[in-house]
């Protein structure tokens, strides 16, 4: 099904769990990124990468990571929200971290909403070209457009810092200003970022958030934006206890040579990383 360099496990007991959601009927512009997950899997054969980690971490041998396949995505929308929260939950409860393949992004509404529930508060740290805060769009309140405007009127988040962002409206910057959302916008990055979060963090990643140079497989292709160094540095360089991921918005329709999947596998990876280093130092800190 796919191994990430070779670090998949076939377990019941796990730290890590990947679960795909081959889902994008909330895509407002054009269908394609429910072929992300497969995808990304694809990119991620142990026949073209290696399991180690830029920060030296051998997720084969440090990291007990399965591969849960894809959800089933039958029904309405509001079923696979359901599945999705319900199938989440479940990782959750056996202390395990979330790595989510999409889909669109509006499945990070029903995602928050299960690890909400387990971490109280919670922090979220969105990458992405767009702030996905419209109250409704194209008259849709659960378009990809629209899960954080959700997430944030149920009060699932403490802090939402969001990173990248290029297509800001004003309704968007009003209601950041509103709900106190950390919004840094492209054209303030000009070094690097030091992201600090004191309480659990769920990040989300739209691929789009890097510049179309290094991510052309996207729906929503905006210049201007991130390279992949800069993320991963980001990542690298990241204060925080990272309790789940997901990365969505891949859409390999349009990226004839899968530039953008191996982009995705590559931020999964050095995250996992980023987790099993984080853990070895607290440990290192109690002994």
């Amino acid at each position: 099904m796919t191994d990430f360099g070779g670090s998949i496990k076939h377990t019941d007991e796990f730290e890590f769990a990947i679960l795909g959601i081959p889902f994008d009927e909330k895509s407002s512009y054009m269908k394609g990124v429910s072929k992300g997950p497969q995808a990304i899997r694809d990119a991620s054969t142990g026949e073209a990468i290696n399991q180690w980690t830029e920060s030296g971490v051998n997720l084969e041998e440090e990291a007990n990571i399965v591969d849960l396949g894809d959800l089933d995505v039958s029904g309405s929308f509001w079923d696979v929200f359901a599945k999705t929260e319900e199938r989440v939950r479940e990782i959750l409860e056996k202390d395990a971290v979330p790595i989510v393949l999409g889909g669109d992004h509006s499945l990070t509404y029903p995602i928050v909403k299960a690890l909400a529930q387990k971490y109280d508060p919670l922090d979220i740290l969105h990458f992405d070209a767009h702030p996905d805060l419209y109250d409704e769009l194209y008259g849709d309140r659960y378009s990809h457009g629209c899960p954080f405007a959700r997430i944030i009127e149920e009060g699932s988040v403490a802090n939402l810092v969001q990173v990248g962002i290029r297509a800001a409206t004003g309704q968007h910057r009003e209601m950041a200003v509103k709900h106190g959302i950390r919004m840094i916008e492209m054209k303030d990055i000009s070094h690097a970022i030091a992201l600090d979060f004191n309480n659990p963090l769920y990040i989300s990643f739209d691929m789009d958030v890097l510049d179309p140079a290094f991510a052309p497989g996207v729906s929503h292709q905006e210049a201007g934006g991130l390279s992949t160094r800069q993320v991963i540095n980001m990542i690298h360089d990241l204060k925080g206890t990272i309790v789940g991921l997901d990365v969505v918005e891949v859409n390999p329709d349009r990226d004839t040579v899968g530039i953008t999947a191996s982009a995705a596998v590559k931020i999964i990876m050095e995250v996992i990383g980023k987790i099993v280093t984080s853990r070895k130092m607290k440990i290192e800190e109690e002994s």
